[in-house]
């Protein structure tokens, strides 16, 4: 997906934001904001939005003196998607069709993210998740291909959702192999956040390699690429994720909730909807 003009308030957004929770000296904020409006006059606009991201938030690390702005924020994420953790599986426990519910689950998790929407509400949101229908709904199709795959790996977005996806491969009842970031970008998951979220547990959780805020493949290791080629099902979480691998021609299933106007329209839902669009055509997004 490349980058559209609608994109750049929001880097200019998140930089505010993700400066202000690494100092509180306005002086370096304004540095940073500074430093991403040269960044923004430069870059091209057929790259995708999670490729300026990574550029952003390296401004930010370098600039603050703080590699991991978001550190506390993603131990609170967890810490509270665990006290929901029993409820849910309570849930999951009473659902006519557990892997569905499971599924919706996911995506309602996709709701911690403090680059799209640094205001969530938690518990609200998932309430309101679990009562919606899916704008596009290829959950059979996921069904199908997780019966007969051999090889399912399963790409991480937000810490705090990885709680939530602990349910989902769960649910699967399969070998999973779990992907998360190389290192800390925005609140995106982790080695350290997959852990304390238990997912070492129930998958094999191995780095992307990338430190971008979604799954470029050209910065990936080979090794990842490897499990990506071989996968017979990819389950991607998050917009990051969607955004990178739009134009992919591989198995991938993308859970989401629809955060942005510019997702929502190459998506063709409303901005809000939740999705489970599988796509293993070029162009199909």
């Amino acid at each position: 997906m490349k980058t559209y003009l609608d994109c750049i308030p929001c880097f200019f957004n998140q930089a505010l934001f993700a400066a202000r929770i690494a100092v509180e000296n306005e002086a370096i904020v304004k540095e940073v904001l500074d430093k991403v409006g040269r960044l923004i006059s430069k870059i091209p606009m057929d790259s995708s939005p999670p490729e300026t991201g990574m550029e952003v938030y390296r401004i930010v690390r370098e600039v603050t003196g703080v590699k991991d702005p978001f550190r506390a924020l993603k131990s609170e994420s967890i810490r509270k998607a665990w006290h929901l953790y029993p409820s849910l599986e309570e849930m999951l426990k009473t659902a006519k069709d557990p892997l569905e519910t499971a599924v919706k689950l996911a995506i309602a998790g996709n709701v911690i993210d403090f680059a799209a929407n640094p205001d969530f509400q938690l518990e609200e949101n998932i309430q309101e998740i679990m009562q919606k229908q899916l704008a596009i709904n290829d959950y059979q199709v996921l069904v199908d291909k997780l019966g007969s795959a051999k090889q399912i790996l399963y790409l991480a977005d937000n810490a705090g959702e990885t709680v939530f996806d602990r349910l989902l491969i769960d649910a699967i009842g399969r070998p999973v192999t779990y992907a998360v970031r190389e290192n800390p970008i925005i609140n995106d998951a982790t080695e350290e956040d997959a852990i304390a979220s238990g997912l070492d547990e129930i998958s094999e959780i191995v780095s992307s390699g990338c430190d971008a805020p979604g799954t470029l493949l050209g910065q990936c290791s080979e090794s990842f690429l490897n499990y990506f080629q071989a996968a017979d099902i990819i389950i991607s979480k998050g917009q990051g994720n969607c955004e990178t691998l739009s134009n992919e021609k591989r198995p991938i299933c993308y859970l989401l909730k629809v955060k942005s106007p510019v997702v929502a329209r190459d998506l063709r839902v409303n901005e809000g909807a939740i999705v489970v669009k599988y796509s293993l055509s070029k162009d199909a997004l």
